[in-house]
């Protein structure tokens, strides 16, 4: 499939911190990623978009290494994670992970589900790692939850205490997958106030999502899976206001009407 045209300016942001080639991705007979390329750059918010079973997820867990391609390669930054040679280990300690399950320890505190990954996988004393974590707690307003267990907070502080963990080492790129699809619609908003924060502090963030206005607000680029292909790769004025493509019209009118 040739590469999709587009007026998006990408000069303002950093050097490019995922590259994705060519990547194929099948399941039995079934090719769910069918040569897919795009990039995300630094300092970018990158919305991924598409129906049930586009391919947005896997796409997802294949730059988390929790897939393999079956051709093609996945670059963060010079390295190509793709490569088996590679230590799996360093290169996800690079990426900063939010699924739509929060995974929260519960018979852990907020404090050290925040930490654990720090103490325990990166060795850091427990004073330095909680310090860093009550400053990110303190960001999101969750610093005075800091000794509550998970099963006492709502779902949206649940959420916000995930990214929280997600962010304790700095990553270079941070992953979004439908984080606010297991919440209910009345928490839905403050959790994507927090990535809007995020993203005005400059994180480099790829989000699958369903929430259209949202990523029409939010992300800078957008790009549109359909059938396991890309069908747009623009930004949200060219893929969502002014698509020339029927069936990504069509896509676009569904959600507008619901």
């Amino acid at each position: 499939m040739a590469e999709l045209l587009s007026t998006y300016d990408t000069s303002r942001f950093g050097e490019k911190v995922l590259r994705i080639d060519n990547v194929v991705k099948r399941f039995g007979d079934n090719t769910v990623l069918d040569h897919i390329s795009f990039d995300v750059h630094k300092h970018e918010t990158v919305a991924l978009l598409g129906p049930s079973g586009s391919g947005k997820s896997t796409v997802m867990k294949c730059i988390n290494l929790l897939e393999q391609v079956n051709d093609g390669q996945i670059w963060l930054g010079e390295t190509d994670i793709t490569d088996p040679r590679e230590n799996q280990d360093a290169i996800r300690s690079r990426i900063g992970v939010v699924f739509q399950q929060f995974n929260l320890f519960s018979h852990m505190t907020v404090l050290n589900n925040v930490t654990l990954a720090a103490r325990k996988v990166h060795k850091w004393p427990r004073e330095k790692a909680e310090e860093k974590a009550m400053g990110l707690l303190t960001r999101i307003g969750m610093a005075y939850k800091a000794k509550e267990y998970p099963d006492r907070l709502s779902g949206g502080q649940q959420q916000r205490v995930a990214i929280c963990r997600a962010l304790m080492m700095e990553p270079e790129l941070l992953l979004l997958d439908e984080i606010t699809s297991a919440l209910d619609p009345l928490l839905v908003g403050e959790v994507l106030e927090m990535v809007g924060e995020l993203k005005g502090q400059g994180a480099t963030i790829l989000m699958a999502t369903h929430e259209m206005s949202f990523a029409h607000d939010a992300a800078d680029r957008i790009v549109l899976l359909r059938r396991g292909k890309i069908a747009e790769n623009g930004s949200p004025e060219e893929v969502m206001d002014n698509p020339t493509d029927p069936e990504t019209q069509a896509f676009f009118a569904a959600y507008n009407r619901i």
